[in-house]
């Protein structure tokens, strides 16, 4: 019988496999990307001392997001996350798509980011 893969383990190996080459730090830190079926989060990174230097989520109560697993909900936690960088004087990332497609929600987020001032 023919086993095969789960979805997210091989989403895990995808991930492992970028990131053996991408590396974030403090003068160009890493915009990671994390999708749940029902929430989208999203977090700037520097990887060399592990820190997380901003983060924003659909499950913020100020951004007052209904649903959050949707397109429009990943625009919102871009922006937000856009803004939060600015406030922190980060304007150049690294995206780390986290494994997933650069697709849909993913891209959503990542576009709204690149409109609200973030450079990758």
């Amino acid at each position: 019988m023919i086993k095969k893969e789960s979805r997210n383990s091989m989403r895990i190996s995808r991930h492992k496999r970028i990131r053996r080459t991408m590396m974030g730090n403090s003068a160009i830190p890493r915009l990671c990307v994390y999708r749940s079926n029902k929430e989208i989060y999203a977090q700037i990174i520097d990887d060399e001392t592990r820190t997380t230097l901003v983060s924003a989520s659909s499950l913020e109560k100020n951004l007052k997001i209904e649903n959050g697993s949707n397109v429009e909900a990943a625009k919102i936690v871009g922006k937000a996350i856009a803004e939060k960088a600015k406030a922190a004087k980060i304007t150049k990332v690294v995206f780390d798509r986290g494994g997933y497609l650069y697709h849909g929600r993913v891209k959503a987020l990542a576009d709204a980011a690149r409109e609200n001032g973030l450079e990758f």
